[in-house]
C-alpha cells in the first residue's frame, strides 16, 4: 500500500509505539470494513490517505477552520456537526482521535450517520489514557462501555471496540513524552538512546502481556443498519 504517516514513524519518535500498534490495529480489524466513497471527519493533514488509497474510490477530507493541522489537504471546510454534505452519500466514515476534541460527541455522531450510506460503517479511534493535547480542546477519554452506549445511542450497530494497545504501550509512549521535556543540548542524545530502548522493550512486552484495561486508544467499527 501506498505511503502513510505511520510508515515514517522512526524509534526515536514519541510516539513510535501508539503508531505501531494503532497500525497494527487497523490493518487487522478495520480494514476489511473500508470501501467505496470515505469521508474523514477531522482529517487534519490527512495522514491515512494513501494507506488506503487502493481500497477506496473516493476520499474526502473535512475539517473545521480552526484546525491545528492546518487546511492544505482539506477538501470541505466544515465541522463535524455540519460535515455540509449530503444524505447517505458515503460508504464508509473515519473519525481518528477526533471525539475527544468535541464538546458535543453525540451530535457529532448524528451526523456521521446521517451522511453514511445504510449498511456502511463507521470507523474511530478514541482514547481511554493519554495525556492532554490540543488544549484547550481537549474535552473527554472514553470506556468501551461510554462508547458502546454513544453509538448505539445515535443509531450504529457496534461491530467492535477494540483495545489498540495495553499496559506497556500505554507507560512507555507516556514515558517518551515525559522524558522529551528534559532534552535540551548534547543531552538530547542520550534521551533519544532511553527513547529507543524504551520504545523497543515496550512493544515487545505489550505483545506478551497486553492488559487490555490500560490501553491508550479503542479502535470502534460501527455500522449503519441496513443493506451493504
Amino acid at each position: 500500500m501506498s505511503e502513510s504517516s505511520w510508515n515514517k514513524v522512526r524509534l526515536t519518535d514519541n510516539h513510535y509505539l501508539v503508531s505501531r500498534r494503532s497500525q497494527e490495529a487497523f490493518e487487522q480489524r478495520a480494514l476489511p470494513y473500508v470501501r467505496g466513497r470515505l469521508v474523514d471527519i477531522g482529517c487534519g493533514d490527512k495522514p491515512l490517505e494513501g494507506f488506503l488509497a487502493e481500497r477506496i474510490d473516493e476520499y474526502v477530507g473535512v475539517d473545521f477552520e480552526g484546525s491545528l493541522h492546518g487546511l492544505g489537504g482539506v477538501d470541505v471546510v466544515a465541522t463535524a456537526y455540519d460535515t455540509k454534505q449530503a444524505d447517505q452519500s458515503f460508504d464508509t466514515v473515519l473519525c481518528t482521535t477526533v471525539l475527544e476534541h468535541l464538546e458535543e460527541p453525540e451530535q457529532a455522531l448524528r451526523e456521521a450517520h446521517r451522511i453514511l450510506k445504510p449498511g456502511g460503517c463507521a470507523i474511530y479511534t478514541v482514547p481511554l489514557f493519554w495525556h492532554l493535547h490540543e488544549e484547550p480542546r481537549d474535552f473527554y477519554r472514553y470506556t468501551k462501555y461510554g462508547l458502546r452506549y454513544l453509538f448505539e445511542k445515535t443509531g450504529f450497530e457496534v461491530i467492535l471496540v477494540y483495545p489498540c494497545s495495553g499496559f506497556w504501550v500505554t507507560f512507555g509512549s507516556e514515558f517518551n513524552y515525559y522524558v522529551t521535556s528534559f532534552s535540551r543540548g548534547l543531552f538530547r542524545y542520550v534521551i533519544d538512546a532511553v527513547k529507543v530502548v524504551n520504545n523497543l522493550l515496550c512493544y515487545r512486552l505489550d505483545k506478551l502481556h497486553k492488559a487490555e484495561k490500560f490501553t491508550w486508544m479503542y479502535l470502534v467499527v460501527a455500522r449503519k443498519p441496513g443493506p451493504r
